[in-house]
């Protein structure tokens, strides 16, 4: 075996990427702004390898990853030429996973790093003759930003997620931006947002604002509109879809401490994207969340409030479906 050097350009969906000692840790945030993002870098969220891939070609039948001792239980999963090939269960303290019977001859690589936990990638081996290539970096990209249910800590691995089995399934280049229990329209996040490259932007927004009761029903509509016009101060053209919260059981008909429910929040958001649409924003589109992922599918929240891993790749068919389809056939992006 021999060792190939752990490059910038063999990640997609990162943020940012902190030189260690040890290898290369993936952020979702710019890490050298850590303080940016109170408390603790989005609530320790931000260093979440959720949506982070490493991809690649190889010919080799053998593939070593090597990472510092993780923090969890975990997956990593490789897909070979677009379809999963293997999904390596890890325990806490693991440091390395082998992919091994690999078909011979040239292959796209793609490792997903876990949704669940942070990691420091150390090094990249395979074998003796054979060779490994960046693959170029030419899909359109899209971020997404959301709660624990655009994070998708329930799936069933995480190559798994709805966004990676969108993105996948589009040839998209994801970036996702799901802070589990953290989706609270923070300032710094629309500017993390308006400063990334995107073809394509969307936003699941009120389910944390509403079990954390940090915005109230007067203060919410002024802060996605914030947001919003935030991410426009660079994005003036780029479409803009809006989700609102997706069915969560008992929630649906209990006020939270100030009053809010999850109807009149869906009501909030589909009022200021007409709203925007109105004063002229022809790029901006609104989507019902339970269009996604509604009362009929209500076996599949465990918690009556996170899809189970079933749920999420439900989502990830009906997004494809009810959102990336339509666009696409309307031209309103490749």
């Amino acid at each position: 075996m021999k060792e190939i050097p752990i490059t910038d350009e063999l990640f997609r969906g990162a943020v940012s990427l902190e030189r260690t000692l040890k290898g290369i840790k993936p952020w979702r945030i710019p890490y050298q702004d850590y303080d940016l993002y109170p408390p603790n870098g989005i609530d320790y969220k931000a260093e979440i390898c959720v949506g982070v891939r490493l991809c690649f070609h190889t010919d080799s039948t053998v593939i070593v990853l090597k990472f510092s001792p993780i923090k969890g239980e975990a997956r990593l999963d490789c897909m070979v030429d677009g379809k999963l090939f293997a999904s390596a269960a890890l325990n806490e303290n693991d440091r390395e996973v082998t992919y091994t019977n690999l078909y011979p001859g040239r292959k796209e690589i793609v490792i997903y790093l876990p949704q669940n936990i942070g990691m420091t990638v150390c090094s990249l081996w395979i074998e003796w003759n054979t060779e490994m290539k960046i693959i170029p970096d030419t899909q359109p990209k899209w971020v997404t930003y959301g709660s624990s249910i655009t994070q998708c800590v329930g799936a069933h691995s995480p190559s798994r997620t709805w966004p990676a089995i969108v993105a996948r399934e589009s040839g998209l280049n994801l970036t996702c931006l799901g802070f589990s229990g953290n989706c609270h329209l923070e300032p710094m996040v629309g500017r993390l947002i308006r400063d990334l490259p995107a073809d394509f932007i969307s936003l699941c927004v009120g389910i944390n604002i509403y079990g954390a009761a940090s915005l109230s029903p007067r203060t919410f509509k002024p802060a996605l509109i914030g947001m919003l016009e935030t991410i426009r101060d660079k994005h003036k053209q780029t479409p803009l879809l809006v989700i609102s919260p997706l069915y969560a059981a008992k929630r649906e008909v209990i006020n939270n401490a100030l009053g809010f429910t999850l109807p009149k929040m869906r009501e909030d958001v589909r009022q200021i994207v007409e709203m925007l649409q109105a004063r002229g924003d022809h790029h901006i589109y609104y989507m019902d969340g339970l269009e996604l992922f509604g009362p009929d599918d209500a076996s599949h929240l465990p918690d009556h409030l996170h899809p189970d891993g079933d749920g999420y790749e439900i989502i990830g068919v009906r997004f494809m479906e009810k959102i990336i389809k339509p666009f696409r056939k309307r031209r309103i992006f490749l």
